[in-house]
């Protein structure tokens, strides 16, 4: 594989072309505006450059990966040479079924078609195409330059064959792919969504506040970051998502979104890409403040 068409590029879209294009690979970046791909590519500039800066690569090899990458704002001009089409659209079922009937019309009947969907079922993104044997999830972690683990997801249908290909293409770019099957939240959102909700319910029901129970899980448990930190760094209306698609795919009550979360994303408090979540944040400031609305 050496032709890789990346679908969105915002943050994670472009963590997957800045990943792919700095391992060799010609990556075409598309998104619906070219504002919105501009922005990607200054983000992928500036990532690029804090790599240069740590020593981690030249800066040779920074000119030469943003010369591998080319933007479209017409899905069917980025996907007809692709040998590789990763989607990385918002998570939202029904944009991502009509993504891939589009990927599937215009791109090269030999090519692998994958989401970076963090919780969608990967079989039926495959039903919407008609080559389900080549539908595959590529599940990278946020941020991708950085976080080593791909989660590998074989659909119902997916082949023997692709699903060694994305392996071997995962260890290429220096990630470590982990193979799970397909069921609502794979592996790691399986695990950590509950984690979070259960982090919020304690917020919730004044069990302790915001900095307390992200200290609990820090030191107590050596987690780098906190869950309510982690969520705002996801992204509450993310992390809402993934909690429905839960819910709904195993009728468990123990998945239902914690009403305190339901609220903050229905008022628009999302997190970091917002500004404002569990935490309040101002650009060009890493201090970690509680939100007023949280603080004692």
């Amino acid at each position: 594989m050496k032709n890789i068409s990346v679908i969105g590029s915002g943050t994670m879209g472009n963590g997957i072309a800045h990943v792919f294009a700095q391992h060799g690979y010609d990556v075409s970046l598309i998104d619906i505006k070219q504002e919105f791909l501009d922005k990607s590519l200054a983000t992928i500039t500036k990532n690029l450059d804090r790599q240069v800066g740590k020593g981690l690569i030249s800066e040779e090899d920074k000119s030469a990966a943003l010369a591998r990458i080319q933007t479209f704002t017409v899905l069917e001009k980025g996907v007809n040479t692709a040998d590789l089409v990763v989607e990385a659209a918002t998570e939202n079922m029904d944009i991502k079924l009509d993504l891939f009937r589009q990927i599937d019309q215009f791109s090269p009947d030999s090519a692998i078609l994958a989401s970076n969907t963090s919780s969608i079922s990967i079989t039926k993104i495959a039903a919407a195409t008609k080559r389900p044997e080549q539908v595959i999830g590529m599940h990278f972690m946020n941020p991708v330059p950085v976080m080593k683990l791909v989660e590998v997801i074989r659909g119902y249908a997916t082949s023997d064959e692709v699903t060694a290909k994305i392996m071997t293409l995962s260890t290429n770019l220096s990630k470590d792919p982990v193979e799970v099957n397909d069921y609502p939240g794979f592996v790691a959102n399986r695990i950590l969504m509950p984690m979070i909700n259960e982090a919020i319910y304690s917020l919730f029901e004044g069990v302790a506040g915001v900095n307390e129970i992200d200290t609990v899980m820090k030191l107590g448990m050596a987690h780098p970051m906190g869950p309510l930190q982690l969520a705002d760094f996801i992204g509450l209306d993310v992390c809402l998502s993934i909690l429905k698609v839960l819910h709904d795919g195993f009728g468990n009550p123990k998945y239902a979104p914690c009403p305190l979360l339901v609220n903050m994303v229905q008022a628009g408090y999302k997190g970091v890409k917002s500004g404002e979540g569990f935490y309040k944040y101002t650009p060009g400031s890493k201090d970690s403040i509680v939100s007023p609305r949280f603080s004692k």
